[in-house]
């Protein structure tokens, strides 16, 4: 059914950190359609002005500028809300081995603050973007919770640390946490730019610009790409989710399984474009392959992703030709 017709207590408040990013903004916008109050709390380190600009004029959106890094922003921003949903990271693995004491900063203390500024205010649930990531080199496919192997990048141990952590608070303050281990979103205003944006932006935007994309490695790793409203239906549905389930951490994608040099193809036919990509080499810190096992969120949270992969981006390749 996913989220259109959940339905949350009257008078409800959200608190999305990481608002003006790509995950945040697509929920602070579910939020808003949804006929709830939304308060956004970025340091636009990494989000971007215009995707806070989208809501500046709805009477139900909030915008705080500060930084997770700093406890009494957190405290602050948490007043009176009924739901985080804290998405305020830096992400890229690649970035994260030039940056780790960066990444430990504001990845783990910054999530921690967001935990004691929940705590202290009696906030309802606290639902936060863990990764895939953190099941490092576990070889099985697909991923399943409790089945993680040696991280292999100082972003996917941040990610592991904020797992820890959320599973304390619940268990020693009586938080309702629920972590949710993204499996490569993708989806309407994922930022295609820069040394560290994500693949399936950079690629179509440089498909559109004339521009030979290059795939890292031989292009055979394979990734379960989750388009964006699976992510808010997640998001939302941890929300409602039962306080018996809280502290752990839920496997979010759509549960299938894309090879890179596919995928690619597939955008080049999308598109009407014929362009061999460049091979170059492979990244430190990824991992090899990706899918998940959802059977989890999908008994516990009641997730049931509608959105397949090849749905998600017919819709995400219109919205790039559009707004690129």
């Amino acid at each position: 059914m996913g989220y259109k017709d959940l339905k949350f207590p009257e008078g409800s408040l959200f608190l999305v950190t990481g608002g003006a990013g790509f995950i945040g903004s697509n929920l602070c916008e579910a939020v808003l359609n949804l006929g709830y109050k939304v308060r956004c709390l970025d340091d636009l380190s990494t989000g971007k002005k215009e995707n806070v600009d989208l809501f500046l004029d709805h009477p139900d959106y909030e915008f705080i500028k500060g930084d997770i890094k700093d406890l009494d922003t957190c405290l602050k921003a948490c007043e009176g809300v009924t739901y985080v949903m804290n998405e305020a990271a830096w992400g890229s693995v690649p970035r994260s081995i030039e940056m780790p004491l960066y990444y430990c900063a504001n990845n783990i203390q910054g999530t921690l603050n967001m935990l004691e500024a929940a705590r202290q205010n009696g906030v309802k649930k606290f639902v936060y973007a863990s990764s895939s990531s953190v099941y490092g080199d576990e070889p099985n496919l697909p991923k399943k919770e409790g089945r993680e192997g040696n991280l292999l990048s100082p972003y996917a141990l941040t990610k592991r640390c904020d797992e820890e952590w959320a599973k304390q608070y619940t268990k020693h303050y009586g938080l309702d946490t629920y972590g949710l281990r993204y499996f490569n979103v993708f989806g309407r205003r994922q930022d295609p730019d820069g040394a560290y944006a994500a693949v399936i932006p950079k690629f179509i935007k440089q498909l559109l610009n004339g521009e030979r994309p290059v795939i890292n490695g031989d292009g055979r790793q394979s990734r379960d790409f989750t388009y964006i409203e699976n992510v808010i239906e997640a998001n939302l549905k941890a929300c409602l989710a039962p306080s018996e389930y809280a502290g752990e951490a839920f496997n979010i994608a759509y549960g299938g399984r894309e090879y890179l040099i596919d995928m690619y193809y597939g955008l080049i036919r999308a598109l009407n474009v014929e362009m061999e990509p460049v091979f170059g080499p492979e990244r430190p810190g990824d991992i090899r392959h990706s899918n998940a096992d959802i059977s989890r969120a999908k008994a516990e949270l009641g997730y049931d992703p509608e959105w397949s992969f090849q749905r998600g981006i017919n819709e995400a390749i219109e919205w790039y030709k559009t707004n690129l």
